[in-house]
């Protein structure tokens, strides 16, 4: 190919590249807007960092807390443990801001029912977890002492069956902040118990746990998951037995929020025979609450893992009945019912979390985008052959004029053939793409056209 001709084919893509873009560029800009409003609007990734109000130090929810961080940290987010009291502090950091999620024991005080809404932000629940029973531990030798001032068999001496029997005895009921002492406190109501007839205690668990074992307290309450090492701890310690709430049918029928559970023979230690019978207890469930505020696919990374954490078989429930979303005390967040019921979403299974969650939560945006561009679109093609045939159309008014003043015979001949001399050699500075090149010749042929008619005039 001669240098001419190429410079010549690189400035006719130019010049097609440059009106494609003008021509375009309208539809392109509408189109970055409307993403960046729609990106803004709904705010498709989460944010980094993320709090979860956990309880005191060694309890189950401590332990569940560090669980869900590593789960979550696989995905690019971190998960900052808030430490607390328990379910009630957990509440209480909930509505204060101070945390993002928390685990709450059902039945602890002040519901999303009964909070003012100007008072505390709208909180949402991301299903049932696990069931805490209520675990009464007593020490064996504080029972018989207890029995041989009352006079009573000796089958009796070593055994607690009811709350009744703890008149007299030191007994710790945990911190304010776990839930703990208002559910017992509820409890020992409904049993007719002064709690003055009680020496109550409010210690933090492993000091209590300690002067358990010391002997300076003659039982101990926890509301907590199996997987509690206090709690598994002490199922196995000899002088420690665990209270059999003979009535825990009657109590779930008294208190909505609690449910009769077995702790089956064996399922502690099965070579030990740990427990020797079944125990029965009273439980309530817990639950994973969260802020309205906190943003979705944090709830959905929280469901998710909640599934594989929550689902298995335990000492209190068979497979996949945990996590679930029946009898909540709070609204069920949407993006919690709709993982726990369809499991990830199927783009998640193929594709990484963040590319995922964005095309997610994009695509009616993105569908809504096009509904509005593919109409506009149809402008585009006939712009670009209006801006490319103007490149030639424009020197024929110019030619009228020429034309003009040789019908009015008001300018002298030899000028109007300068003036067409002129106007043809800034026609053959034009470039246009080779498709519309009949245009530019079809110029050229009537330049010559009236040149040749004012010669022969």
């Amino acid at each position: 190919m001669k240098p001419w001709n190429m410079a010549h084919t690189v400035r006719a893509t130019l010049v097609s590249l440059r009106e494609m873009l003008l021509s375009g560029g309208p539809l392109v800009l509408l189109a970055a807007a409307l993403l960046l409003a729609a990106y803004w609007w709904l705010d498709p990734n989460p944010p980094k960092r993320v709090r979860l109000a956990t309880g005191p130090a060694q309890s189950a929810y401590e332990a569940f807390g560090k669980r869900y961080a590593q789960a979550l940290a696989a995905n690019g987010i971190e998960v900052v443990l808030v430490p607390s009291e328990g379910a009630q502090d957990n509440l209480r950091l909930l509505r204060e801001n101070q945390a993002d999620l928390g685990f709450v024991q059902g039945g602890t005080g002040g519901s999303q029912a009964t909070a003012p809404r100007d008072e505390a932000p709208a909180i949402t629940s991301l299903g049932s977890l696990f069931v805490e029973p209520v675990w009464l531990f007593y020490r064996e030798d504080a029972a018989r002492k207890r029995a041989a001032v009352g006079k009573r068999g000796r089958d009796e001496a070593a055994t607690l069956s009811s709350l009744t029997q703890l008149q007299g005895l030191r007994v710790n009921i945990g911190t304010p902040g776990s839930g703990v002492p208002a559910l017992m406190t509820r409890l020992l109501e409904i049993n007719r118990i002064d709690p003055d007839q009680l020496k109550l205690s409010r210690l933090e668990q492993t000091p209590a746990t300690v002067a358990f074992l010391g002997g300076a307290l003659d039982a101990i309450v926890f509301a907590s998951a199996p997987e509690a090492l206090m709690v598994q701890m002490l199922l196995q310690t000899p002088g420690v037995k665990l209270m059999d709430f003979a009535q825990s049918e009657a109590y779930a029928r008294r208190l909505a929020f609690l449910t009769p559970v077995v702790l089956p023979r064996g399922v502690v230690d099965l070579a030990a025979d740990v427990p020797p019978r079944d125990v029965r207890l009273v439980a309530s469930t817990t639950e994973l609450l969260s802020r309205e505020s906190t943003h979705p696919a944090l709830l959905q990374l929280f469901s998710q893992a909640a599934q594989g954490f929550h689902g298995g078989a335990g000492w209190f429930n068979r497979a996949r009945e945990f996590p679930h979303i029946g009898h909540s005390e709070y609204p069920i967040a949407r993006e919690a019912e709709r993982t726990l019921r369809n499991g990830p979403p199927l783009l998640q299974r193929y594709l990484p979390f963040g590319l995922a969650n964005l095309v997610e939560r994009m695509w009616l945006a993105l569908g809504i985008i096009l509904a509005i561009l593919l109409p506009l679109s149809r402008v585009v093609p006939p712009l670009y052959e209006f801006r490319i045939r103007s490149r030639v159309f424009r020197w024929y008014g110019r030619l009228r004029e020429i034309e003009h003043s040789m019908s009015a015979q008001d300018t002298a001949a030899h000028d109007l053939l300068g003036e067409l001399d002129a106007l043809e050699q800034q026609v053959e500075k034009v470039t246009v793409p080779l498709s519309y090149a009949d245009e530019l010749y079809a110029l050229r042929n009537h330049i010559q056209m009236v040149r040749e008619k004012q010669i022969r005039a």
